[in-house]
């Protein structure tokens, strides 16, 4: 059996945690920035983990 391709797009937006949690970016920190509150900002920068049903989904993705 040949091996299985990982998805591309869920490749460049999901990394698994060696727990095998699912980290994604957050949304809405790329512009429009002068608007927010520095605290915002900062929030922005910080990885979130998906949901556990989210991760179900994503992890198909993301054989191997």
């Amino acid at each position: 059996m040949p091996k299985l391709k990982s998805h591309r797009g869920a490749a460049k937006r999901f990394r698994i945690t060696k727990k095998g949690k699912i980290k994604r970016s957050k949304a809405f920190a790329s512009h429009l920035k002068i608007k927010k509150s520095a605290k915002k900002k900062r929030k922005f920068r910080q990885d979130a983990i998906l949901s556990k049903c989210d991760a179900k989904r994503i992890k198909k993705l993301l054989p191997g």
